[in-house]
């Protein structure tokens, strides 16, 4: 199985630094492979706690080369929920890589645990009799400090659905559990990264080092 590491971190930032200077990104080094993954990009604010800033990636098993490729710049620039990440905003960053592994069918939407699984869940909404679906990583749930049930009706909430939350609606819940690796890595480290293998800091066009 493939892990999660330091070395698809660096390739996202080396991607989101290329797209700024308008050039392709180095080489990855790491192995191609076929695996569902995702990026979050955080920012930190004044010290305090990072700040969710993006994070968009694919449920389907696709080439990780080009996933962490085409993900570290969707989940920078084309999360909806957020306006796209500036250049000026790099050293404030910070990048996690997920690959998700063992997909299981759980009995219900109570099969699962806090902290271990991230979840899938789809669901007819019986308002519009539409099928809605959405996920959150493992990490997710955590810390937030939400209960079994608190993460699930935020989930619902997420798919999309704005009628009320009953226990039939979540009971009639279809829910995926799955698990993941990751891997963090602030851009102050990326910076440390690139200068030690490359021995040269990585540089954005307009933007002071």
């Amino acid at each position: 199985m493939v892990s999660a590491n330091k070395e698809m971190v660096v390739y996202c930032f080396d991607t989101l630094v290329a797209h700024y200077n308008n050039e392709e990104p180095p080489l990855p080094a790491f192995d191609e492979g076929q695996h569902p993954l995702f990026v979050t990009w955080k920012k930190v604010i004044n010290g305090g706690e990072p700040r969710l800033r993006g994070c968009i990636g694919t449920l389907e098993a696709r080439g990780i080369v080009n996933g962490f490729k085409d993900y570290a710049l969707t989940s920078a620039l084309r999360d909806r929920r957020f306006p796209p990440i500036q250049a000026k905003e790099l050293p404030s960053l910070e990048c996690t890589v997920s690959i998700l592994t063992n997909y299981e069918t759980a009995r219900d939407y109570l099969d699962w645990e806090v902290g271990k699984h991230g979840i899938i869940i789809e669901f007819t909404d019986p308002d519009y009799n539409t099928r809605r679906s959405a996920t959150y990583l493992p990490e997710v749930a955590a810390h937030e400090g939400w209960t079994i049930v608190e993460a699930i009706d935020s989930l619902i909430r997420k798919a999309g659905y704005r009628g009320t939350i009953t226990g039939q609606l979540r009971k009639s819940t279809q829910l995926t559990r799955y698990q993941s690796t990751l891997f963090t890595m602030p851009y102050s480290e990326y910076v440390a990264y690139a200068k030690t293998t490359r021995g040269v800091a990585p540089t954005i066009n307009g933007v002071k080092p």
